[in-house]
């Protein structure tokens, strides 16, 4: 992406009733029907997204239909994962996370980081929750860069990591999938090569920096030895799953979250036994991160 293509207008979010959880991070959304919001409302809720990173709406009435077309409302959906196919041939951009089917995501991870265009952000809505547990847990990547120390900040700026998708998803694509998945970005997904991002990201839209880099899919840093990366990740992993960094989210019925993909990390806790937990994603199609080199070129209206 161009830097002619990034956006510099700032967040609208007029006609929502918000309740933010944190200084910068997290709202609750009050008194908003999903399914029946005008364009209006629709495109605040998309500046929100980008305001607050992650946003919860309560009371949703939300089937598989009616959540394809609010992905599409906010953005371009994607396939529901590179490797997994979608819930039924006529929804194949959700995505199920399934406890009955390995459907796990006990790790701190940000969605699809080992392809070369990560998802700009996700929809999830609860479909079958335990009687209790299974909380999801989001970390702020652009407060957890921000609150590191200037030198390590710097340091940070100037590194690239690696990040691959084979220790979880190689065995379904080779032997549940024959080798054929998804259709990702114009192509089929036979194959899962690592890639590497910056490991400061700057925010498309905003500029702002974030820490981008995670526990499930990050496999090392480029350009040092061994040690050090594994040095440099612990110290990273550790500072941004830092309580402060963090909101936690209680499922009920009917809820729907969303986040934004490009400065936030989650965890979905597996505390809740031989219990079914199923819920349904969707996610938006996305960007090539762009490290801080982009800032020379570009002012995003600040």
């Amino acid at each position: 992406m161009s830097s002619a293509t990034l956006s510099a207008s700032g967040p609208r979010t007029g006609s929502l009733d918000l309740e933010p959880l944190g200084p910068g991070f997290g709202a609750l959304v009050h008194g908003l029907d999903l399914a029946t919001a005008d364009d209006t409302v629709v495109a605040d809720v998309r500046a929100a997204l980008t305001a607050h990173k992650v946003l919860f709406f309560r009371g949703q009435t939300l089937d598989p239909d009616a959540q394809v077309r609010l992905g599409n409302r906010l953005g371009e959906l994607t396939a529901s994962h590179p490797v997994v196919p979608g819930i039924d041939d006529a929804h194949t951009e959700i995505y199920a996370l399934d406890s009955a089917d390995d459907g796990f995501s006990d790790v701190w991870h940000t969605d699809v980081t080992f392809m070369k265009r990560p998802p700009l952000g996700s929809i999830l809505r609860a479909v079958t929750l335990p009687p209790s547990g299974g909380d999801t847990n989001w970390a702020d990547l652009e407060l957890a860069y921000a609150s590191l120390s200037p030198a390590v900040q710097r340091l940070a700026d100037e590194l690239s990591a690696e990040h691959d998708g084979f220790r979880d998803f190689g065995e379904r694509l080779l032997q549940r999938q024959q080798g054929q998945g998804s259709e990702w970005e114009g192509e089929t997904v036979t194959m899962l090569e690592p890639v590497v991002h910056p490991v400061v990201r700057v925010h498309p839209e905003t500029g702002r920096k974030s820490l981008f880099v995670n526990p499930g899919f990050t496999t090392r840093i480029v350009g040092v030895s061994d040690a050090e990366s594994r040095y440099l990740l612990d110290l990273f992993y550790a500072h941004l799953t830092k309580p402060e960094h963090i909101v936690r989210h209680r499922w009920a019925e009917g809820d729907v979250a969303m986040w934004d993909n490009r400065s936030t990390a989650h965890y979905a806790n597996r505390d809740y036994g031989d219990a079914r937990r199923v819920m349904h994603r969707v996610t938006l199609r996305g960007d090539g991160p762009l490290g801080v080199e982009v800032l020379r070129t570009t002012d995003f209206g600040q």
